[in-house]
């Protein structure tokens, strides 16, 4: 058997200028990775690097010629753990990279299967939770504004990002747009941990599900002090980045927030996603801004979700790639009605 494999970098403008504490960001440039077997069936993943983890779309363009080498050598698209401990082993970091290839290859796979994804690995479609839909920050006015157009268009969780000295006004001003959303708050590593604590008291009063990283990622102890005090559950995002991590917040947080562009592909969350339970956590699976390509492959791990954060398409404003349909944050993985993950050009 022989595989052709490609990539091309895209920029995607978003549709709205999408800022957290850390800064603001107008386009997301991914790298997309297409795989083809010698009948002619293609494989697609996409990478959505972060800089925050130290990766750009620069290396991952530098790095995947060897990541995919690492495919053709190997030459068989069902040979997924092999593949994807070889890559770990020739390219040790770049954890997106390593995922535009793993999704590549899992779509391949299923395809020549004519199952979808989820049905390949004996998933239930029907247990799956509903994604949120985040509000970035902006003033206010605009605040409003997004939150009503949500509501409107039928998300009924909202993700807000907080981390700023306007946030109980954030809140309330959400809160007077969507009395009956469930409300999730992320204040990306910008409190500290008595702020935490503090935060967690009127936050509680407005109905807010759980803080998602409070406090930052160096500070271990300061964020058990938070999950020790916090009157919300705490969700640990830049704390839980690799299964190596997973045993080392378990006493630190009540939710392992796993992304496929931190930890480096599908059987790598699987396996984190396994460990966070095996520690008693509950699991959410957030993302990046990212296309379709990778997008829709983490629509498939939703049936070992509590949680679900996978609007990162959604904040484009347009998409090169469709997917699993995610209107209104409903993971509609039983309406696929495709093979592979449901990825596909527009």
């Amino acid at each position: 058997m022989s595989l052709d494999t490609e990539f091309e970098r895209v920029s995607l403008p978003l549709a709205n200028a999408f800022t957290i504490s850390r800064g603001t960001q107008e386009t997301a440039d991914n790298v997309i990775v297409k795989i083809t077997d010698e009948g002619g069936m293609t494989g697609i993943g996409g990478a959505a690097p972060s800089a925050h983890y130290g990766e750009t779309a620069d290396t991952v363009e530098a790095v995947l010629p060897d990541l995919l080498d690492v495919v053709e050598e190997v030459g068989d698209p069902h040979a997924l753990t092999t593949i994807e401990e070889r890559m770990r082993h020739t390219v040790a970091r770049n954890p997106a990279a390593r995922c535009a290839v793993s999704i590549a290859l899992h779509d391949l796979a299923a395809k020549r299967t004519g199952l979808p994804l989820y049905r390949m690995w004996g998933l239930d479609p029907d247990e799956t939770p509903t994604s949120s839909f985040t509000i970035g920050l902006d003033t206010t006015e605009k605040i409003r504004e997004k939150t009503a157009d949500a509501v409107d268009a039928g998300y009924s969780t909202l993700k807000v990002k907080l981390g700023t000295d306007r946030d109980r006004e954030i809140i309330g001003a959400i809160r007077e747009e969507a009395p009956e959303a469930t409300l999730r708050v992320d204040a990306n590593e910008a409190w500290t941990p008595r702020e935490t604590v503090d935060n967690s008291r009127w936050l509680a009063e407005h109905g807010v599900e759980f803080i998602e990283q409070p406090v930052p990622a160096e500070d271990p102890e300061g964020l058990k002090f938070a999950y020790e005090r916090s009157e919300l559950p705490i969700a640990a995002d830049e704390s839980c980045v690799t299964l190596a991590d997973i045993p080392e917040i378990a006493d630190r947080c009540d939710i392992a927030n796993l992304k496929l562009m931190k930890c480096g592909g599908l059987l790598e969350a699987k396996r984190m996603v396994h460990a966070a339970r095996a520690e008693g956590l509950e699991v959410m699976l957030g993302c990046m801004i990212e296309s379709n390509a990778s997008i829709a492959a983490g629509v498939h791990l939703g049936p070992l979700l509590d949680y679900a954060d996978l609007d990162g398409s959604l904040l484009l404003e347009s998409d090169p790639y469709d997917g699993v349909d995610l209107t209104d944050g409903e993971m509609r993985l039983a309406e696929l009605g495709l093979p592979g993950t449901g990825v596909r050009t527009e």
